[in-house]
């Protein structure tokens, strides 16, 4: 431990470090907290839980319901503002929407406070990617009102950082921004970081020369993944940290430091995981769903929140970090899930796969439907033009024959943010 570590540091460390009986006393102690808060006020979980204003056990918690999107997307008609809202609308002093691929944007309000907690919970990410006062952090996203990287932002601030907006620029003056600024953090998605390496390479600059040391990313699976992270890390000369956050949740993960899975911060989040297979709790390292927990945002809570992510969660693991662990990070979405000819496949297992190959500049997926069966039908971008190694590949990783064919340089679709790689004909 750094003696000279700031006293939010610390604390940060003292809580990362607490055993599992230790840690779920102080969950509790929140929880409860968070609840004699908000049930006085909040309508939307007056209904949902009742009267029950106290937990005498963490094991209490799965007597709640759960709480999913579509209840989430709820809209009090007299305020026209989200119905899990605590308390008046004046109160609140943000306003952000989710990013809408998944559906329509649903708007999400945090007061002053609850958006201090958003930069304090932050700081987690930060430590693990090594951000300090010295730093110049460029934030390569466009500010609308999708979360993006916003709280990223005030949370380098608050750490002393320069913050380097990159909204409304093409990414070639993004570029040219970086090296005249000397950045020497990126924030960004995965996607987009490959797209800049991408611009980069077109424009004979080289990334690996630049000042930028690490890239944090997030918004999509894809930064736990060991080929995608490291096609990333050998394209900018950097290293690279994932993070995971929603914006009904919060940044609830950050990564560990083989970069290869993330911590759930759960001094703020409180975890739960239900057996893919089984519905049941879930054991060390089964596929499960994700259930997350605010612990201090009291304006916009979310109780028992199923998230859509499938993880595997380790708690079994040696260092100073003893927060539950998501080998892999966030695996993918369970409604992305397919079944072809009986085997289960994840999008982002296949984007592992085609990032392994140096020469397929990009790609899509297209889900389909053939009877009752799910088809998968792959387009790449390939110097090569040779997609016979690439079906070789995913029938050698996957166990399945997909079908994958070969389309013009620069046909495909590029990304700023969250990438669309993955088309899901079947709904």
């Amino acid at each position: 431990m750094n003696a000279m570590a700031p006293t939010g540091e610390l604390e940060r460390q003292r809580l990362a470090g607490l055993d599992r009986p230790a840690l779920a006393r102080y969950q509790l102690q929140r929880l409860n907290e968070l609840l004699e808060t908000i049930l006085p006020h909040n309508g939307f979980y007056q209904h949902k839980l009742g009267r029950r204003r106290r937990l005498e056990s963490l094991r209490d918690l799965a007597d709640l319901p759960l709480t999913t999107k579509d209840e989430l997307a709820e809209v009090n008609s007299a305020t026209g503002l989200p119905a899990n809202l605590t308390f008046p609308p004046e109160r609140y002093v943000r306003f952000h929407q989710t990013s809408g691929t998944r559906g329509r944007p649903m708007a999400v309000l945090d007061t002053a406070d609850d958006w201090q907690w958003w930069i304090d919970t932050w700081q987690y990410v930060l430590d693990a990617a090594g951000v300090a006062a010295s730093d110049r952090v460029m934030m390569a996203f466009s500010f609308g009102p999708f979360i993006g990287f916003w709280s990223a932002y005030d949370a380098v601030a608050a750490r002393g950082g320069l913050v380097i907006p990159g909204g409304g620029m093409s990414t070639l003056a993004r570029l040219e921004l970086m090296r005249t600024c000397h950045a020497t953090a990126v924030f960004c998605t995965p996607t987009y970081a490959l797209r800049m390496a991408e611009v980069a390479a077109e424009h004979g600059i080289n990334l690996a020369s630049s000042k930028v040391r690490v890239l944090v990313v997030a918004g999509e699976p894809g930064g736990s993944a060991p080929a995608i992270r490291q096609r990333i890390e050998a394209a900018w000369g950097a290293r690279l940290i994932d993070h995971s956050g929603a914006t009904e949740v919060g940044p609830w993960g950050f990564a560990d430091t083989t970069g290869q899975g993330l911590h759930i911060i759960e001094s703020e989040f409180l975890a739960e995981f239900i057996s893919v297979e089984s519905g049941r709790l879930a054991i060390d390292g089964e596929l499960s769903h994700l259930i997350l927990t605010t612990l201090g945002r009291a304006g916009c809570p979310v109780i028992r929140y199923r998230t859509g992510d499938l993880v595997r969660p380790r708690w079994a693991r040696e260092g100073d970090c003893r927060f539950v662990y998501l080998e892999g990070g966030v695996l993918g979405r369970a409604d992305d899930m397919l079944v072809v000819r009986g085997v289960n496949i994840f999008p982002s297992s296949i984007d592992q796969i085609l990032h392994s190959f140096p020469e397929v500049v990009e790609y899509r997926m297209t889900a389909r439907k053939r009877g009752a069966m799910d088809e998968l039908v792959v387009e790449v971008e390939d110097r090569l033009g040779q997609p016979q190694r690439i079906v070789e590949a995913l029938e050698l990783r996957l166990g399945l024959r997909v079908e994958v064919s070969v389309v013009p340089p620069g046909s495909l679709p590029r990304y700023e943010g969250k990438s669309k790689r993955f088309v899901d004909e079947r709904r």
